[in-house]
């Protein structure tokens, strides 16, 4: 598969997303409060403790009752633990400016960013790693991982990732892309779909995660994978991917890291993805492709 058949992100403003995922999902501030308190898993008392807030404003602004200030609404995001793109919205539909930039990673102003990622990255060499949005897609790669989109795409060996319109998810639950090479893709699909799923259940109907859900649950066999429960009992303590080409098995786990005390939204939805070798055949093939 070249790269002309990457499969490709939908082309969807950001402005647009977010004010599809407000009005479709929180028609105003105190729908948006009661939905993150109760995912938050917060009785209004627990939040009025820890927050500092009377439990009765608390009732009151989750009634609607009484209208929250810029820095209520800041407060009870950072109790809660909203993310901070939703922590926009909340603010919007209390009719306030956003508080927290979203800037490109090329901006100059991240660039100590871009700087401490692509010292991880180079760090995790043999082994691939990838820098993704909360999308899951692709923003950065190292070396070893763009050699292994490459072979399981059949792309030629010097053709570069493109930076964008690769979206990693569907890439892994494609058949006709990574998937056919990944022997265990039924156990591995729950476990891709989470971090979306997450995303979804924060931004609502009619927003992008909540569409990429919905493709990725269209794929063939998808959706009835993730419904059937793995009783396989293994030895390691974490679920390997299994991958298989050319009379090469690769086992790899992966590990997720994020970006500490972000103040931009770009920053806050980075993930940094690397993939470790399960067993010594894996590492040996790594290390003798670098």
């Amino acid at each position: 598969m070249g790269a002309p058949q990457l499969v490709a992100k939908q082309a969807v403003a950001k402005p647009q997303a977010e004010q599809a995922a407000r009005n479709r999902y929180f028609n105003d501030f105190a729908a948006a409060l009661r939905y993150w308190r109760g995912k938050r898993g917060y009785s209004q008392l627990r939040l009025s403790t820890e927050s500092h807030i009377s439990q009765r404003h608390i009732s009151f602004l989750e009634s609607g009752r009484s209208q929250p200030s810029r820095e209520l609404i800041l407060k009870l995001g950072t109790t809660l633990d909203i993310p901070l793109r939703q922590r926009n919205v909340m603010l919007l539909a209390a009719g306030f400016a956003p508080a927290y930039q979203e800037r490109k990673l090329s901006d100059p102003e991240l660039a100590s960013v871009k700087q401490a990622l692509d010292f991880m990255l180079a760090q995790q060499v043999p082994y691939p790693a990838l820098v993704v949005d909360r999308l899951w897609n692709l923003v950065m790669s190292n070396g070893p991982a763009a050699m292994l989109i490459r072979w399981l795409l059949d792309m030629p060996e010097n053709q570069p990732i493109p930076r964008e319109g690769v979206n990693v998810l569907k890439l892994m639950l494609d058949p006709q892309a990574i998937r056919k090479y990944l022997v265990n893709w039924q156990d591995v699909s729950a476990d891709l779909l989470h971090w979306i799923q997450r995303e979804a259940m924060s931004d609502g109907p009619g927003s992008e995660a909540t569409n990429l859900l919905e493709q990725l649950l269209a794929l063939p066999g998808v959706k009835a994978a993730t419904q059937t429960p793995n009783l396989d009992t293994r030895v390691l303590p974490f679920l390997a991917m299994t991958i298989k080409k050319d009379e090469v098995e690769l086992n790899l786990f992966t590990s997720i890291a994020t970006m500490g005390t972000p103040h931009d939204v770009t920053v806050h939805e980075l993930r940094i993805e690397s993939f470790f070798p399960a067993d010594a055949a894996t590492a040996a093939w790594f290390k003798s492709r670098a």
